[in-house]
Protein backbone atom coordinates (compact mmCIF):
# COMPACT_ATOMS: atom_id res chain seq x y z
CA UNK A 1 0.00 0.00 0.00
CA UNK A 2 2.80 2.41 0.93
CA UNK A 3 4.64 1.60 -2.28
CA UNK A 4 1.51 2.24 -4.35
CA UNK A 5 0.87 5.51 -2.52
CA UNK A 6 4.45 6.64 -3.06
CA UNK A 7 4.14 5.77 -6.74
CA UNK A 8 0.93 7.80 -7.09
CA UNK A 9 2.50 10.78 -5.31
CA UNK A 10 5.59 10.61 -7.50
CA UNK A 11 3.46 10.54 -10.63
CA UNK A 12 1.27 13.43 -9.47
CA UNK A 13 4.37 15.50 -8.77
CA UNK A 14 5.74 14.60 -12.18
CA UNK A 15 8.75 12.70 -10.84
CA UNK A 16 8.19 9.73 -13.15
CA UNK A 17 6.24 9.40 -16.39
CA UNK A 18 2.81 7.81 -16.36
CA UNK A 19 1.07 5.83 -19.09
CA UNK A 20 2.20 6.34 -22.70
CA UNK A 21 3.88 9.68 -22.03
CA UNK A 22 7.17 11.03 -20.82
CA UNK A 23 8.16 14.18 -18.98
CA UNK A 24 10.31 16.98 -20.30
CA UNK A 25 11.68 20.12 -18.67
CA UNK A 26 9.54 22.86 -20.19
CA UNK A 27 9.71 25.90 -17.93
CA UNK A 28 12.77 27.15 -16.05
CA UNK A 29 12.53 28.29 -12.44
CA UNK A 30 12.87 31.92 -13.55
CA UNK A 31 9.94 31.62 -15.96
CA UNK A 32 7.78 29.91 -13.33
CA UNK A 33 8.51 32.42 -10.57
CA UNK A 34 7.96 35.35 -12.94
CA UNK A 35 4.68 33.83 -14.14
CA UNK A 36 3.21 33.49 -10.63
CA UNK A 37 4.40 36.93 -9.53
CA UNK A 38 2.66 38.40 -12.57
CA UNK A 39 -0.51 36.44 -11.86
CA UNK A 40 -0.72 37.81 -8.31
CA UNK A 41 0.23 41.34 -9.37
CA UNK A 42 -2.36 41.48 -12.14
CA UNK A 43 -5.15 40.36 -9.81
CA UNK A 44 -4.35 43.05 -7.24
CA UNK A 45 -3.67 45.67 -9.91
CA UNK A 46 -7.00 45.09 -11.64
CA UNK A 47 -9.08 45.17 -8.46
CA UNK A 48 -7.28 48.18 -6.97
CA UNK A 49 -7.36 49.90 -10.36
CA UNK A 50 -11.14 49.55 -10.49
CA UNK A 51 -11.26 51.12 -7.02
CA UNK A 52 -9.30 54.11 -8.36
CA UNK A 53 -11.46 54.28 -11.48
CA UNK A 54 -14.59 54.45 -9.32
CA UNK A 55 -13.45 57.83 -7.97
CA UNK A 56 -14.23 59.21 -11.43
CA UNK A 57 -15.83 56.47 -13.56
CA UNK A 58 -15.39 58.05 -16.97
CA UNK A 59 -12.80 58.04 -19.76
CA UNK A 60 -11.82 60.81 -22.17
CA UNK A 61 -9.36 61.47 -24.97
CA UNK A 62 -6.89 64.33 -24.95
CA UNK A 63 -5.21 66.50 -22.35
CA UNK A 64 -8.28 67.30 -20.22
CA UNK A 65 -11.65 65.87 -19.21
CA UNK A 66 -14.53 66.71 -21.53
CA UNK A 67 -17.35 65.96 -19.10
CA UNK A 68 -20.06 66.36 -21.74
CA UNK A 69 -18.47 63.92 -24.20
CA UNK A 70 -16.89 60.94 -22.42
CA UNK A 71 -15.72 57.93 -24.39
CA UNK A 72 -17.07 55.75 -21.59
CA UNK A 73 -18.88 56.54 -18.36
CA UNK A 74 -20.47 54.48 -15.59
CA UNK A 75 -22.99 56.65 -13.78
CA UNK A 76 -26.28 56.41 -11.91
CA UNK A 77 -29.56 58.30 -12.02
CA UNK A 78 -32.79 58.20 -10.08
CA UNK A 79 -35.57 56.17 -11.69
CA UNK A 80 -39.16 55.32 -10.75
CA UNK A 81 -37.99 52.29 -8.77
CA UNK A 82 -34.83 53.79 -7.31
CA UNK A 83 -31.25 54.22 -8.44
CA UNK A 84 -30.50 53.09 -12.00
CA UNK A 85 -27.02 52.24 -13.29
CA UNK A 86 -26.21 53.74 -16.69
CA UNK A 87 -23.26 52.77 -18.86
CA UNK A 88 -22.55 55.23 -21.67
CA UNK A 89 -20.31 54.32 -24.61
CA UNK A 90 -19.97 57.27 -26.93
CA UNK A 91 -23.50 58.55 -27.48
CA UNK A 92 -25.24 55.27 -26.59
CA UNK A 93 -26.55 54.47 -23.11
CA UNK A 94 -27.35 51.10 -21.52
CA UNK A 95 -29.12 50.12 -18.32
CA UNK A 96 -26.55 48.16 -16.29
CA UNK A 97 -28.20 48.40 -12.87
CA UNK A 98 -26.73 45.99 -10.34
CA UNK A 99 -23.50 45.53 -12.29
CA UNK A 100 -22.14 48.86 -13.49
CA UNK A 101 -23.05 52.39 -12.43
CA UNK A 102 -25.23 51.35 -9.51
CA UNK A 103 -24.93 48.17 -7.43
CA UNK A 104 -25.92 46.80 -4.05
CA UNK A 105 -23.54 47.03 -1.08
CA UNK A 106 -24.70 45.59 2.25
CA UNK A 107 -28.25 45.56 0.94
CA UNK A 108 -28.18 49.22 -0.08
CA UNK A 109 -28.07 50.32 -3.73
CA UNK A 110 -25.22 52.76 -4.26
CA UNK A 111 -23.85 54.78 -7.15
CA UNK A 112 -20.45 53.32 -8.03
CA UNK A 113 -18.80 52.46 -11.32
CA UNK A 114 -17.78 48.88 -10.56
CA UNK A 115 -19.43 46.81 -7.79
CA UNK A 116 -17.78 46.22 -4.42
CA UNK A 117 -16.92 42.58 -5.15
CA UNK A 118 -14.71 43.68 -8.08
CA UNK A 119 -12.67 46.31 -6.23
CA UNK A 120 -9.89 46.31 -3.66
CA UNK A 121 -10.75 47.26 -1.03
CA UNK A 122 -14.46 46.49 -1.39
CA UNK A 123 -15.85 49.68 0.19
CA UNK A 124 -15.21 53.01 -1.53
CA UNK A 125 -11.70 53.88 -0.29
CA UNK A 126 -9.60 55.70 -2.87
CA UNK A 127 -6.49 56.26 -0.73
CA UNK A 128 -6.11 52.57 0.14
CA UNK A 129 -6.83 51.54 -3.44
CA UNK A 130 -4.00 53.79 -4.62
CA UNK A 131 -1.60 52.31 -2.06
CA UNK A 132 -2.41 48.75 -3.18
CA UNK A 133 -2.13 49.74 -6.83
CA UNK A 134 1.21 51.50 -6.60
CA UNK A 135 2.78 48.74 -4.48
CA UNK A 136 1.90 46.00 -6.95
CA UNK A 137 2.61 48.22 -9.96
CA UNK A 138 6.26 48.57 -8.93
CA UNK A 139 6.52 44.84 -8.26
CA UNK A 140 4.97 44.12 -11.66
CA UNK A 141 7.34 46.53 -13.45
CA UNK A 142 10.47 45.24 -11.70
CA UNK A 143 9.46 41.63 -12.35
CA UNK A 144 8.91 42.49 -16.02
CA UNK A 145 12.31 44.14 -16.42
CA UNK A 146 14.07 41.18 -14.76
CA UNK A 147 12.22 38.78 -17.05
CA UNK A 148 13.22 40.81 -20.11
CA UNK A 149 16.89 40.64 -19.03
CA UNK A 150 16.62 36.89 -18.50
CA UNK A 151 14.72 36.29 -21.75
CA UNK A 152 17.31 38.03 -23.93
CA UNK A 153 20.40 37.00 -21.94
CA UNK A 154 19.49 33.30 -21.97
CA UNK A 155 18.05 33.24 -25.48
CA UNK A 156 14.53 32.45 -24.24
CA UNK A 157 13.04 35.31 -26.25
CA UNK A 158 14.52 34.33 -29.60
CA UNK A 159 14.47 30.57 -29.11
CA UNK A 160 11.05 30.04 -27.51
CA UNK A 161 8.93 33.18 -27.87
CA UNK A 162 9.57 34.88 -31.19
CA UNK A 163 7.46 33.43 -34.04
CA UNK A 164 9.42 31.98 -36.95
CA UNK A 165 8.59 32.14 -40.65
CA UNK A 166 7.24 28.60 -40.39
CA UNK A 167 4.99 29.62 -37.51
CA UNK A 168 3.48 32.43 -39.56
CA UNK A 169 2.98 30.20 -42.61
CA UNK A 170 1.10 27.63 -40.52
CA UNK A 171 -0.89 30.19 -38.51
CA UNK A 172 -4.12 29.53 -40.40
CA UNK A 173 -3.85 25.82 -39.68
CA UNK A 174 -3.14 26.54 -36.01
CA UNK A 175 -6.29 28.63 -35.75
CA UNK A 176 -8.43 25.92 -37.33
CA UNK A 177 -6.91 23.24 -35.07
CA UNK A 178 -7.67 25.31 -31.98
CA UNK A 179 -11.23 25.91 -33.11
CA UNK A 180 -11.58 22.13 -33.46
CA UNK A 181 -9.95 21.70 -30.01
CA UNK A 182 -7.05 19.82 -31.58
CA UNK A 183 -3.85 20.57 -29.67
CA UNK A 184 -0.23 19.64 -30.46
CA UNK A 185 0.98 16.21 -29.37
CA UNK A 186 4.27 14.37 -29.48
CA UNK A 187 7.28 16.38 -30.62
CA UNK A 188 5.10 19.36 -31.55
CA UNK A 189 4.10 19.72 -27.88
CA UNK A 190 7.71 20.38 -26.85
CA UNK A 191 7.50 24.00 -27.95
CA UNK A 192 4.99 26.83 -28.07
CA UNK A 193 2.74 26.89 -31.10
CA UNK A 194 2.29 29.94 -33.34
CA UNK A 195 -0.74 31.30 -31.48
CA UNK A 196 0.98 30.96 -28.12
CA UNK A 197 4.09 32.74 -29.37
CA UNK A 198 2.11 35.61 -30.88
CA UNK A 199 0.02 36.00 -27.72
CA UNK A 200 3.01 35.88 -25.35
CA UNK A 201 5.09 38.29 -27.44
CA UNK A 202 2.16 40.73 -27.67
CA UNK A 203 1.58 40.61 -23.90
CA UNK A 204 5.20 40.52 -22.68
CA UNK A 205 6.77 42.98 -25.11
CA UNK A 206 3.73 45.05 -26.07
CA UNK A 207 0.90 45.17 -23.57
CA UNK A 208 3.13 44.99 -20.47
CA UNK A 209 5.36 47.97 -21.32
CA UNK A 210 2.33 49.94 -22.58
CA UNK A 211 0.37 49.55 -19.35
CA UNK A 212 3.43 50.61 -17.32
CA UNK A 213 4.21 53.65 -19.48
CA UNK A 214 0.61 54.88 -19.54
CA UNK A 215 0.46 54.42 -15.78
CA UNK A 216 3.58 56.57 -15.37
CA UNK A 217 2.11 59.19 -17.70
CA UNK A 218 -0.78 59.73 -15.30
CA UNK A 219 1.69 60.81 -12.59
CA UNK A 220 2.40 64.59 -12.54
CA UNK A 221 5.81 63.84 -11.01
CA UNK A 222 6.78 61.54 -13.87
CA UNK A 223 5.43 64.05 -16.39
CA UNK A 224 7.76 66.69 -14.95
CA UNK A 225 10.73 64.36 -15.22
CA UNK A 226 9.74 62.92 -18.62
CA UNK A 227 7.47 65.44 -20.42
CA UNK A 228 7.74 63.41 -23.63
CA UNK A 229 5.32 60.89 -22.12
CA UNK A 230 2.43 63.37 -22.42
CA UNK A 231 3.32 63.99 -26.07
CA UNK A 232 3.62 60.27 -26.85
CA UNK A 233 0.20 59.44 -25.42
CA UNK A 234 -1.56 62.68 -26.48
CA UNK A 235 -2.27 63.85 -22.95
CA UNK A 236 -2.98 62.49 -19.50
CA UNK A 237 -6.62 61.61 -20.20
CA UNK A 238 -5.63 59.68 -23.33
CA UNK A 239 -3.04 57.79 -21.30
CA UNK A 240 -5.71 56.96 -18.72
CA UNK A 241 -8.00 55.60 -21.44
CA UNK A 242 -5.21 53.49 -22.97
CA UNK A 243 -4.30 52.26 -19.47
CA UNK A 244 -7.90 51.16 -18.92
CA UNK A 245 -7.98 49.34 -22.27
CA UNK A 246 -4.70 47.61 -21.43
CA UNK A 247 -6.08 46.46 -18.08
CA UNK A 248 -9.07 44.80 -19.70
CA UNK A 249 -6.88 43.38 -22.46
CA UNK A 250 -4.92 41.64 -19.73
CA UNK A 251 -8.21 40.36 -18.33
CA UNK A 252 -9.23 39.08 -21.77
CA UNK A 253 -5.86 37.36 -22.20
CA UNK A 254 -6.23 35.78 -18.76
CA UNK A 255 -9.69 34.38 -19.56
CA UNK A 256 -8.55 32.91 -22.90
CA UNK A 257 -5.38 31.58 -21.27
CA UNK A 258 -7.32 29.77 -18.55
CA UNK A 259 -9.77 28.29 -21.07
CA UNK A 260 -6.90 26.99 -23.22
CA UNK A 261 -5.14 25.56 -20.17
CA UNK A 262 -8.27 23.65 -19.21
CA UNK A 263 -9.06 22.42 -22.72
CA UNK A 264 -5.52 21.26 -23.47
CA UNK A 265 -4.93 19.49 -20.13
CA UNK A 266 -5.42 21.30 -16.84
CA UNK A 267 -3.10 19.32 -14.60
CA UNK A 268 -0.37 18.85 -17.19
CA UNK A 269 -0.22 22.59 -17.86
CA UNK A 270 -0.48 23.50 -14.19
CA UNK A 271 2.23 21.01 -13.22
CA UNK A 272 4.55 22.44 -15.88
CA UNK A 273 4.21 25.90 -14.34
CA UNK A 274 4.75 24.59 -10.80
CA UNK A 275 7.45 21.93 -11.20
CA UNK A 276 8.66 22.76 -14.71
CA UNK A 277 7.89 19.22 -15.92
CA UNK A 278 5.50 18.71 -18.82
CA UNK A 279 4.19 15.35 -20.04
CA UNK A 280 3.99 14.78 -23.77
CA UNK A 281 2.52 11.81 -25.53
CA UNK A 282 4.98 9.10 -26.55
CA UNK A 283 3.80 7.91 -29.95
CA UNK A 284 6.22 5.01 -29.75
CA UNK A 285 4.89 3.98 -26.35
Amino acid sequence: MHAELKSIIRRVLGVVPAGHSFLIDRHSATVRVSHWINAVCLLFLLMSGLQIFNAHPALYWGKSSDFDHPILSLTARNGPQGLVGVTQIGSRQFDTTGILGASDEDGVRMARGFPAWATLPGPQWLAMGRLWHFAFAWLFAINGVLFWIYAFARGHAGRDLMPTGGDIRHLGREILDHLRLKFPKGEAARRYNALQKLAYVAVIFGLGPLVVLTGLTMSPTMDSAFPALLWIFAGRQSARTIHFICAFSFLGFFVVHIVMVMLSGTWNNLRSMITGRYAIEDHDG
